[in-house]
């Protein structure tokens, strides 16, 4: 775009001020919140999300698996991650399908056998297959009680249907944030601000350094990929799953031809339940700030359900007959864009060498790699910027790093993380920079259930066994990363 408009100068009136501001309400936003509220109670706690419910990906994108939060046996994330799964397994029984907390890391046949059936409930390593806490859940529940512990905290402030668009600076510090609403265009103060957008829209335009501004970065990655995610009703999962199991050139042939019909890569899951599945796509070459690409990505899917479904119905009637279409998702399945260029920068390095970073503020599995890693706190602080955390799928991380420290459970322990921080801030009347990242560190291993390194309670026989192995260092790259 090359013409300009000269906007006039507007004055705008103040929505309201607070101490912490949460811009985005997804699964680092309302993590980061919650966090915040219960760290420090006397902290005006305000989150201000796009849309009228919490979640982004995980209930308006319909990504409806959380992978990997074990390593072995041990449950390495744990937090406000692993709180979803015990809430909804007590106040919604039948949501989340999953290998249990006592399960996870076994290696028992029958259970193994069992397991195999749900999408990334299991896992290859070591020479033997393991249960993994991998859980499937149900999107509607999750909305519920995602609301549910956010109204619990009195000193949050909820602010639907509010897309902040602007920060409102002094200097090189940020103060507030202007947004826009059915209300029209207002401006929020705060002391601290965290950029949970996923794409940060906030602090690109708050003066820190960030990558990927020019859109696609590189090929076949997953941070130039979109999605648009849908689900159909009354499929026979599990008999498919064994029927995949006992024909697998059948199942491979099939899975081809899908990738034909729908005119891109999509595969199914089940979703939630057995008989219930989430169609979830990979569109290469798209950029999630880009408008076309925004357009083209739901258009594309949109227009390609009835024949896809048809096409399912036509190939495997035994387990599609059936079907319906259940519902689209509401929202875009976003990847990655943009991505900090923060005081602490991870790359492919790191999960090679698997660093010890005294500033640590997750010990995560991330999948990928041999052991857990640890994600410091400098790759959630802008440079240049006071006051400003960046949680979430677009912290601070090159091209191939980033895939493995943008999923769902990364975006809420660094959600978390930057909460706790912001708080410890408020309270003891430091900054984001110079915040006491012990006190960060202890409220997170001793009062909010997240398993950190090197901490008085961390568990001496994970030590001992991540020690055996020499923490996984040099171990074999995912093929993505090498």
């Amino acid at each position: 775009m090359s013409e300009r408009y000269l906007e006039s100068a507007n004055d705008l009136p103040v929505y309201g001020s607070c101490d912490i501001l949460v811009v985005g309400g997804g699964a680092a936003g309302h993590s980061a919140a919650i966090a915040a509220a219960r760290a420090n109670p006397d902290a005006k706690i305000f989150i201000m999300e796009r849309y009228g419910y919490f979640g982004g990906d995980v209930t308006g994108g319909y990504v409806l698996m959380v992978p990997a939060l074990n390593w072995r046996t041990y449950p390495i994330i744990r937090g406000i991650q692993e709180e979803w799964f015990d809430r909804l397994e007590k106040n919604a029984p039948g949501s989340v399908l999953s290998p249990s907390m006592e399960e996870m890391g076994k290696s028992t046949p029958i259970l193994v056998d069992r397991w195999s059936r749900v999408f990334s409930c299991t896992s290859h390593g070591d020479g033997e297959t393991i249960l993994m806490r991998s859980p499937n859940y149900d999107p509607d529940q999750l909305k519920i009680e995602m609301d549910l512990m956010i109204q619990e905290l009195p000193n949050i402030h909820i602010m639907f249907d509010c897309w902040g668009t602007k920060p409102i600076m002094d200097g090189d510090t940020i103060k507030g944030v202007i947004f826009e609403s059915k209300a029209g265009r207002q401006a929020v103060y705060a002391k601290i601000v965290i950029d949970c957008t996923g794409d940060g829209d906030i602090y690109s335009q708050a003066g820190a350094p960030f990558h990927g501004k020019d859109g696609i970065i590189s090929e076949n990655q997953r941070d130039n990929q979109t999605a648009l995610v849908w689900r159909a009703g009354n499929v026979d999962c599990e008999g498919y799953e064994l029927w995949k199991k006992d024909h697998p050139d059948l199942a491979k042939a099939f899975t081809d031809e899908l990738k034909n019909v729908a005119g891109y890569f999509t595969l199914f899951f089940p979703g939630g339940s057995m008989n219930t599945v989430w169609f979830n796509n990979w569109i290469n070459g798209m950029n999630c700030t880009d408008l076309d690409d925004i357009r083209n990505t739901q258009l594309m899917v949109r227009n390609s359900i009835r024949r896809v479904l048809a096409y399912c119905k036509e190939a495997l009637p035994m387990f599609f007959k059936d079907a319906y279409l259940m519902d689209i998702a509401p929202q875009l399945g976003t990847r990655c864009s943009r991505r900090l260029d923060g005081e602490i920068f991870l790359t492919k390095q790191t999960f090679i060498d698997n660093p010890e970073y005294d500033d640590v503020i997750a010990w995560t599995a991330t999948g990928y790699c041999n052991a857990p890693i640890e994600i410091p706190y400098g790759a959630c602080l802008p440079k240049k910027v006071e006051n400003l955390l960046a949680a979430g799928r677009h912290i601070s991380a090159d091209q191939l790093a980033i895939g493995a420290v943008q999923l769902i459970p990364q975006c809420v322990q660094t959600g978390q993380a930057t909460g706790v921080a912001a708080a410890v801030a408020i309270k003891d009347g430091s900054t984001a920079h110079t915040v006491d990242i012990k006190k960060v560190q202890y409220i997170l291993s001793h009062e909010q259930n997240v398993p950190l390194p090197r901490q008085d309670n961390t568990d001496p026989q994970l030590v001992a066994d991540l020690e055996a192995i020499n923490y996984g260092r040099g171990g074999v790259l995912p093929p993505w990363m090498q």
